[in-house]
């Protein structure tokens, strides 16, 4: 079968969809990677996965320009002789269903996380909604990353209860994101000699929060929290990692990140390809983000036995057992994130360590990727066995 995914970056497909294209090739389908022309479309060919360009891009309201890009799927589909559209983000979702019906395909399409315009609600929220209902209605199987957005579609009346079906976010490669062994085992070498107090705690204690640097991932909270907690606890590491100058709305602007940095209350590390140097040197990592479908790093963290701080919000409070894994947090409150990470601060250190081993154990029983590729794979099969029914 002829397969294509699509998202509306490219650096989205290799990050998150490749091992997931590796597998669907393995099980003897032809995959088409369709997303914007980015450094990541050279390492998808790179990996053997053929790519086709769009225009699509995040932060666009231009409808000329949106509908150029649904012909140009419309176009990359028939010419393909595409069988089957996977596709992801909001307007993937949407743009790619669109070009999925003009060629009266199936679609399998995966809702991780509402996005801006459900956070925020508008008149736009109401255009989106209705989108999505045309969205789905070519659909095979609509994949929600949490339960919170699986009852909200389906109470909405947006897709069939019948064809909602969750699976653990993107999941997460348990080899890869393991607490020993090349992950992060020779960086806990390095840090024997790291310093401690009497209790057997790290000095400082570091925090991390990874992510793109936008207002809606609880970026500003996290600041603010860290100023309570340097009142006390001055030694305390903050630090930032992830993509800066992101085309939404949400966007911290640069200068604000270089006020915060200038400050000393933060320090900001860029981005990066590789995050499990920094999720090892860390102690804890937190995202008190608004709403998520189930947060990668956050997963990644606690497959690497890193105890986890997020907010009790959809998505987000999937990711960790409140008091077992971590701490969950009230959404827009900084002081109540700020007590949480003074109570993960004074645990004592045998303590932290036993919360992120059971946040290990939650990646191994439910958030493997294994068990999203099997969710995929079985709706691959429907679509053959379906389109075998009809050539009968």
């Amino acid at each position: 079968m002829r397969i294509a995914v699509v998202a509306n970056t490219s650096w989205y497909l290799y990050n998150f969809r490749l091992t997931l294209m590796i597998a669907l090739r393995r099980a003897g389908h032809e995959v088409v990677a369709v997303g914007p022309l980015d450094d990541y479309a050279e390492r998808l060919t790179v990996e053997g996965i053929r790519h086709r360009p769009i225009t699509l891009t995040g932060g666009s309201i231009n409808p000329f320009r949106e509908l150029r890009c649904v012909w140009e799927l419309y176009r990359i589909f028939r010419d393909e002789a595409i069988e089957l559209v996977m596709t992801y983000t909001p307007k993937g979702n949407i743009y790619g269903a669109m070009g999925a019906a003009m060629n009266a395909l199936p679609t399998v399409p995966n809702v991780s996380g509402l996005g801006r315009v459900f956070i925020h609600q508008t008149l736009l929220t109401l255009l989106v909604k209705k989108l999505y209902q045309f969205s789905f209605g070519r659909a095979v199987r609509v994949f929600f990353q949490n339960q919170d957005d699986l009852e909200l579609f389906v109470g909405l009346g947006l897709v069939d209860t019948g064809r909602a079906v969750r699976i653990p976010g993107s999941g997460v490669n348990l080899a890869r994101f393991s607490p020993v062994g090349d992950s992060c085992g020779a960086l806990r070498t390095e840090m024997l000699g790291v310093k401690a107090d009497s209790a057997g705690r790290r000095v400082p204690f570091v925090f991390l929060l990874v992510g793109r640097l936008l207002w809606d991932k609880g970026v500003g909270e996290y600041v603010e929290a860290a100023r309570r907690v340097r009142r006390s606890h001055p030694a305390t590491e903050f630090r930032l990692l992830g993509f800066m100058g992101a085309q939404n709305p949400s966007a911290i602007p640069r200068c604000q990140v270089e006020e915060w940095v200038e400050e000393g209350v933060v320090s900001y590390l860029g981005s990066t390809d590789d995050v499990i140097p920094h999720l090892c040197d860390a102690d804890c990592v937190v995202l008190p983000s608004y709403r998520e479908g189930v947060p990668r790093t956050l997963l990644e963290a606690a497959a690497l036995a890193k105890p986890l701080i997020t907010t009790d919000a959809p998505g987000c409070r999937d990711a960790v057992d409140d008091g077992l894994t971590g701490f969950l947090c009230r959404t827009r409150d900084a002081e109540d994130l700020a007590d949480k990470m003074l109570t993960m601060m004074e645990m004592e250190r045998p303590n932290v360590e036993a919360m992120g081993l059971r946040g290990r154990d939650k990646m191994i029983r439910e958030f493997d990727e294994q068990i999203v590729i099997a969710g995929y794979l079985d709706a691959v099969s429907l679509v053959s066995k379906a389109a075998a029914e009809v050539n009968l």
